[in-house]
Formats: C-alpha cells, structure tokens, sequence
C-alpha cells in the first residue's frame, strides 16, 4: 500500500517533506502522503521530565551528590529538527537516536552550569541553600546559548537533595549535635544567670525596704528624741521659772517678816511674852515661871510641885482649865 494516513496529537508538531520541501507543518495535523516520495517528521511539544544526579565538589574540597530533575519543552520545532533527526520510520518509530540525546545534551549543560554555582560555596552552604542553588543555575540555563540553538525551553531546574559522603555526613551531624548542646548548655547557663540576677535584684530590694525601714525607724527615734528633748527643756525652763519664783516668793516673805519684826528687834523677850497674844495662855505662863526660876535657880533651895500641876504641864487638853482654876495658886514654896 502506497498511500498512508497520518494523525498526530495536538502536542506534537509534524512536517511533511517532499521532494526536499515541506509540504505541510504543524501541531496535531491529519493527512494522507504518498509513502514511497515522502518523509515525515514529529517533534514532541510537551513539557518532559529528565532527572539527574551530579557529583560536584564544592569550594572547601568536599565531595557532594546533587539529585532532582529538569523540566523542559521544545519551543521551536523547526530548528530543533534542523539540528536532530526526529524522522520517522516506515514503521512509525524514529529513525536514529538523536531524539534520545536531546535530554542527555540539556543534563550536561545543567552540570556545566550547576558545577560553576557549587564550586563558588562551601559545603555547608550547598546543603542549606537549594533554592538559592536552583534559581542561579535555571537562570545560566536560560541565558545559554547551547539551549537557545536547540530551540529548547528549560522550565524548571529543581534540586531534590544535596547529600555529602557518609563520613562528612557523620562529620556534620557531630558538630551540628555539639552546636545544639552547646546552645543548650548556653541556654541553661542563660536562665540560670537570669534565675540568680533575678535573686539579686530580689535581694537588693529587699535591703533596700530594710535600709528604708531603718531609716525610718531612725528619723521616729530622732523625732521622739527631739520631742523629749523639748519636753525636757521646757520642764527645766519651768522649774527655773519655779524656783525663781520659789526664791522670789521666800525673798518677798524674809522682807515682810524682817519689817515685822522691825519695831521689837530691840525689846526684851518678856515684854514680847508679856504683850502677845499668847501671854493669856496658862502654859505659857507656867513656863515663863519656870524660866524665871531657872535663872534664879542658885536662890532656890527646895522646890514642890503638886500633882495637879504635874497634870496639867503633861496634859495639854486639860492644862488651860485647871491652870485657871490654879490662877492665882502659888507655883511652889521657895526657901
């Protein structure tokens, strides 16, 4: 059968050459062509998929494995065929396998581009900047001229993992447990220094209530002093003013009793007797008697005395009645 039929999906694009020409092109295209004078060609258009898996050593020397995949699609089919056979068959399939290669190209200018990012950082930083790593590398992607001659389109570069050799591995996760046990030991050390700053501010405040409280005390007890000190002063003020008064008051009576006394300073003690008031009284009289026979006691010879005038010298109540009934009596019998 000479004549064949070709029916091609929307995401492929399909050019039919005749006789060195193009005949017909386009994406999902159905047709009849004459088998024996014509050649067909079918370029997928759909995005596709190609994973990867790079060793890359990065600046400090160390040794890393770098995972994940590519996702591209063909822009332009007609340069992508002018620089790959992608004709088909007289069974359908392609005829080489230069459709194959077309993911091997795009993987190795990926390594090309994602070998010049991890070479310029460390290795800790490959592992902990993926997004960074991806960004940088599906830019140089898109400025290479490589894949633009391919009419290709690099949608995305994405990186699955970055894994060191097992010893780094083990190396890494050593010093990352020691990095955290320290920052946990730093942070016990934190609250512990905080719990005893906190003790201190305590401490201090608690002094600083007693040395106000002491302070307090000190200006109550200076207060009542001054207050007693006051109280004091004004008592010895007033036992001045007392004692002024006191001799003011004795100087005011010795001046009256002088001038009382004045006028008999120079008379004698029986006129006085005899001419006060108390000269009337019957005790005063026997004793003036008794004076009087004292001083002439060397003319006495013998001296009686009654007991009823015994009596009324050692009865006081009873000495003024019965010194009047005595008046008159003799006191004693003189010799």
């Amino acid at each position: 059968m000479v004549l064949g039929y070709m029916k091609a999906a929307p995401t492929t694009y399909v050019m039919h050459f005749q006789a060195g020409k193009v005949r017909r092109e386009g994406a999902g295209l159905s047709f009849l062509y004459w088998k024996p004078s014509a050649t067909l060609v079918t370029v997928p258009l759909a995005s596709a998929d190609v994973p990867f898996a790079f060793n890359e050593v990065t600046r400090d020397f160390q040794a890393v494995t770098l995972q994940g995949q590519l996702t591209y699609r063909v822009a332009e089919p007609r340069k992508l065929a002018a620089l790959l056979d992608y004709s088909l068959g007289p069974t359908g399939r392609y005829r080489s396998e230069d459709p194959e290669k077309l993911a091997e190209r795009l993987v190795q200018v990926a390594q090309v581009r994602a070998r010049t990012v991890v070479q310029s950082l460390l290795l800790r930083e490959v592992l902990v900047r993926s997004a960074a790593i991806e960004a940088q590398v599906l830019a140089a992607l898109a400025e290479s001229e490589s894949v633009r001659a391919l009419g290709v389109e690099v949608m995305g570069f994405s990186l699955l993992s970055a894994q060191p050799t097992p010893e780094m591995a083990r190396a890494l996760e050593a010093d990352a447990r020691e990095g955290l046990q320290r920052q946990a030991d730093e942070a016990i050390y934190a609250r512990r220094n905080a719990a005893v700053e906190q003790e201190r501010r305590i401490r201090e405040s608690e002094l600083a209530t007693e040395l106000a409280v002491e302070e307090r005390q000190r200006q109550i007890r200076e207060a009542r002093m001054s207050a007693d000190i006051a109280v004091e002063e004004q008592r010895s003020a007033l036992m001045e003013r007392w004692s002024q008064n006191e001799r003011q008051a004795a100087d005011a009576q010795a001046y009256a009793l002088e001038k009382r006394l004045a006028p008999v300073r120079g008379m004698d003690w029986k006129t006085l007797m005899a001419t006060s008031a108390s000269g009337s009284d019957p005790g005063t009289n026997i004793a003036l008697a008794f004076r009087e026979m004292a001083e002439n006691a060397q003319r006495i010879g013998e001296l009686n005395v009654s007991p009823d005038l015994l009596q009324a010298l050692l009865t006081p109540s009873t000495a003024a009645g019965k010194g009047r009934r005595s008046e008159g009596a003799p006191a004693g019998r003189e010799r």
